[in-house]
C-alpha cells in the first residue's frame, strides 16, 4: 500500500508516577519527567509509566501518547504557553518534531525503536490538562485547534531511547487523518455515512468506534461535563 516516507527522531521519552496534584481532585498522573536510557515497551505502554484513572486513561488502546513539539511554538504565539517550555507540559509520554495530526492517519503502523505501534485515537482533552498548565481553557483550545496529539496500542513490545526513530511502516486509511478523526469525535459534527464507516474501522478504538456508531444513527448528543469539569 502506498505510503509516505515519513519519520522522526525521538527526541524525548517522559514517565509519570501517580500523585495527589489538587486538594479535592482525583490523583493525577499527567506530570511526566524526562527518562534517560533505553525503555521498556509492554503491551499496555512504558513499564516505568503510570495511569490515574485507567477508565479514560491508558489501557491497550491508549498505552502510549506522542505529541508533536512544534505545536509549542504556536501555542507559545497564541499566549497559551510560556517560551522556553519544555516537553510533556500536556503529559505526552514520546517527543517529536514533524510528525502530526495532519500527516499521520489512524491506523497507522509506526516502527518505534525495537517496538511496533499503531495510532489507536486522537487525545480527548480533560480538566486535569487544565489543572496541570494553568490555563483552565486549555481542554476547549485542545478541542478547538485539534492540536491534542494521539495514542498508541502497542503490536509488538520492544524498547526505545531517546535519539532512536520512528518511521512509519504501513498506513491502511490514508482518508482519515489523525486530525479529521479527532475533530470528528470531539466535535460530533459528521456525516451520517462518515460515521457509519468509523464505526467499523477495526484499527480504531473501541470507544471512539461506538461513539461513531451513535453518530450514525443519528445520536451526537454527549455530555461532556465529567471530562471537561468545571474549566470551561
Amino acid at each position: 500500500m502506498n505510503r509516505p516516507e515519513l519519520s522522526a527522531i525521538v527526541d524525548g521519552l517522559f514517565f509519570g508516577a501517580i500523585r495527589d496534584r489538587w486538594e479535592g481532585k482525583p490523583p493525577s498522573a499527567i506530570q511526566k519527567d524526562r527518562m534517560d536510557g533505553r525503555q521498556a515497551i509492554t503491551s499496555l505502554g512504558f513499564s516505568g509509566d503510570a495511569q490515574a484513572d485507567l477508565i479514560v486513561h491508558g489501557g491497550k488502546d491508549k498505552a502510549i501518547h506522542h505529541y508533536d513539539f512544534g505545536h509549542y511554538s504556536a501555542w507559545q504565539v497564541e499566549n497559551l504557553m510560556a517560551r522556553g517550555t519544555m516537553p510533556a507540559a500536556f503529559g505526552e509520554n514520546i517527543s517529536t518534531t514533524g510528525l502530526n495530526e495532519e500527516n499521520l492517519c489512524i491506523g497507522d503502523i509506526l516502527l518505534l525503536g525495537t517496538a511496533v505501534v499503531q495510532i489507536s485515537q486522537g487525545r480527548q482533552p480533560c480538566w486535569k490538562l487544565g489543572l496541570h498548565t494553568g490555563r483552565k481553557e486549555m481542554p476547549y483550545q485542545f478541542q478547538k485547534t485539534g492540536r491534542t496529539g494521539w495514542y498508541y496500542r502497542v503490536l509488538q513490545p520492544g524498547g526505545v531511547g531517546a535519539g532512536d526513530r520512528i518511521t512509519l511502516a504501513e498506513r491502511p486509511n490514508p482518508n482519515w487523518s489523525v486530525l479529521a478523526v479527532t475533530r470528528a469525535r470531539l466535535t460530533r459534527r459528521i456525516l451520517p455515512e462518515d460515521a457509519e464507516v468509523l464505526s467499523q474501522m477495526e484499527e480504531l478504538a473501541e470507544g471512539w468506534r461506538q461513539a461513531f456508531s451513535r453518530m450514525a444513527d443519528g445520536n451526537a448528543k454527549e455530555d461532556t461535563s465529567a471530562r471537561l469539569g468545571d474549566t470551561g
